[in-house]
């Protein structure tokens, strides 16, 4: 897990050149499919633009997000089997997720590679039956605003028990949770009370911020300080949530910019070509898990419910790039374990779920494992099946 980079000399540039061009005789070729997940292709570089990546808005279902029941769309159907957090034993492919905000899970060709778990970042009553994918309750706030009625949130959680429920999503990017954090910590505080009420078996996640750097990690500093202040005890968190970009965070700049209520004016100031490394991303992780480990909390389950390439291909992200970094990452999720700072229950790994963004998106269609439109599988979306189906799956519901 050494995140130092290493220098090629003249011949393993040569060779990094020469396979470059394999690739790229192989794409003209039609073959870019089962063999870029053992090639690794070399991710191409063009220079970004002079107007970087800046907030877009967003499209209706992230922005006016609502819980939604497929009892309107389907007959009723069984309540789907419990989430469990994967341990030691379990078939990697319960660690799988692809977000999916467009569509339902089935509107997609996912041949012998369905995710082992999945959110839309809505609550639905009746999640449509799927065998040994499970489906992930999101609870969308936005500031102060508490999110769904009581009612529809209860309703919920007893037709689902066991489910794992995610508070919120990105209360540190104004353009998504935008909650200070007193607010955040005051929402959370009533959700988890009306979830854990209806059902007590239900496991219970903070929102994931958008990335680990050290501004967000004192962003959640104050949110713990905000629920102790509330509450008089520990914010009780079942799964602890992060997201894993890698974006600039400087105010009025492009990137995630600052969480709502700090006073700061900078934090890591990445930069573009930064937005795929994944030394950075890898040492986001470790980062993550010292600051639980610091806190007492090494002992609980880490998932990342997002993480991907935003940027579009004419900044230097072709699929090449995307499949590669796609491949890596979860070569590392897989992988990655540290005695003194993973789980001791799953074979001290640091991470015990991941999620793709996403199977398919209109706003930040780089990395798409479908087109939207046609719901066709794309160059990623290919490496992804091949690398899924190769996982390990449950035999059972």
């Amino acid at each position: 897990m050494d995140p130092r980079r290493i220098r090629p000399n003249a011949a393993v540039w040569g060779s990094l050149l020469l396979a470059a061009l394999l690739i790229l005789l192989l794409q003209l070729a039609g073959g870019f499919g089962d063999g870029a997940v053992r090639a690794r292709p070399t991710p191409l570089r063009l220079r970004p633009t002079a107007e970087p990546l800046v907030p877009t808005p967003l499209p209706a279902y992230r922005a006016t997000p609502q819980a939604t029941s497929a009892a309107e769309e389907s007959p009723t159907v069984a309540p789907p089997p419990p989430f469990r957090i994967a341990a030691a034993g379990d078939p990697a492919r319960a660690r799988v997720c692809a977000g999916v905000p467009l569509g339902r899970l089935d509107d997609y060709d996912w041949g012998d590679a369905e995710p082992g778990w999945y959110l839309n970042w809505w609550i639905m009553e009746e999640p449509p039956a799927t065998p040994g994918t499970r489906f992930v309750q999101v609870v969308y706030t936005r500031g102060a605003d508490p999110g769904p009625a009581v009612d529809q949130v209860q309703r919920t959680a007893r037709r689902n028990p066991g489910s794992l429920w995610l508070i919120g999503n990105e209360p540190d990017v104004a353009w998504q949770g935008n909650a200070t954090p007193e607010q955040y910590a005051a929402g959370y505080a009533r959700l988890h009370a009306i979830i854990k009420e209806a059902d007590p078996t239900a496991l219970v996640a903070i929102g994931g911020v958008s990335q680990p750097t050290p501004l967000r990690l004192a962003y959640l500093d104050r949110v713990l300080e905000a629920y102790r202040k509330l509450t008089g005890s520990e914010m009780p968190v079942d799964v602890w949530n992060v997201h894993a970009f890698i974006l600039r965070e400087e105010r009025d700049s492009w990137g995630v910019g600052i969480p709502p209520g700090m006073v700061e004016e900078r934090g890591t100031l990445y930069e573009i070509t930064d937005h795929d490394d994944i030394a950075l991303f890898r040492e986001q992780i470790v980062a993550f898990r010292r600051w639980m480990k610091a806190r007492g909390l090494q002992d609980k389950p880490l998932i990342v419910s997002e993480y991907g390439i935003l940027m579009p291909e004419s900044y230097g992200f072709p699929p090449e790039a995307v499949a590669a970094f796609l491949v890596d990452s979860f070569d590392f999720f897989l992988t990655a374990a540290d005695p003194e700072l993973g789980l001791p229950g799953d074979e001290n790994r640091l991470v015990q779920a991941f999620c793709w963004y996403s199977a398919a998106d209109t706003t930040y269609p780089t990395p798409n494992l479908f087109d939207p439109a046609t719901r066709a599988v794309t160059p990623v979306g290919e490496v992804f099946r091949v690398y899924v189906s190769a996982l390990p799956a449950e035999s059972g519901p």
